[in-house]
């Protein structure tokens, strides 16, 4: 397994290995000693395709995370909103497949979205606390200030989704409670 940073400061993909025989495959997903974190809640979910979930995050008890596609296909998008952070705004994007045999470990602090791309895709979640549901804020997909290319036009979202907020509310929410 090999760790792979992104331009981003925190946020590594991972290029696991995938041991094949006749029976089927053995692929490794997370070293303890690459992040020394510790994964204590996992979630697994199934999209179809043009299934956009995102773009997540909890304010207080924010997660680590790692993501690893089981069966299919999709476009994964880190955004980077620690307000302290050079690159503050920024994101990293990544197409993550069974077949590629990459993971992507994003930080707490950062917004995270996914879009599938196959015609069924099961993603793998190891997180490092568990679900705040009443800390989590969801971002828009499509705001223009964020500059995402998704390479769609009309995603299947929730409701939650479909309402999300702009980044500019985000950075004022977050600057008035900071006072």
């Amino acid at each position: 397994m090999r760790k792979i940073r992104t331009h981003i400061k925190g946020l590594y993909i991972l290029k696991g290995k995938k041991f094949s025989d006749p029976r089927g495959w053995l692929r490794e997903v997370f070293k303890q000693n690459y992040f020394n974190k510790n994964n204590i809640f996992t979630i697994v979910s199934k999209s179809k395709k043009n299934v956009l979930r995102g773009l997540h995050l909890q304010k207080k008890n924010s997660q680590d995370k790692l993501i690893t596609v089981l069966k299919g296909k999709i476009l994964d998008v880190a955004i980077d909103l620690r307000t302290n952070s050079k690159t503050f705004g920024k994101h990293h994007k990544i197409i993550l497949s069974e077949k590629n045999c990459k993971s992507f470990f994003v930080p707490k602090g950062f917004a995270h979205g996914i879009l599938g791309l196959d015609k069924e895709n099961i993603i793998l979640y190891t997180c490092t606390k568990y679900r705040d549901k009443s800390s989590e804020v969801s971002i828009i997909w499509n705001d223009k200030d964020l500059n995402v290319k998704w390479g769609i036009k009309k995603p299947i979202l929730s409701s939650k989704d479909s309402k999300a907020q702009k980044i500019t509310q985000f950075i004022k929410n977050f600057n008035e409670k900071k006072r």
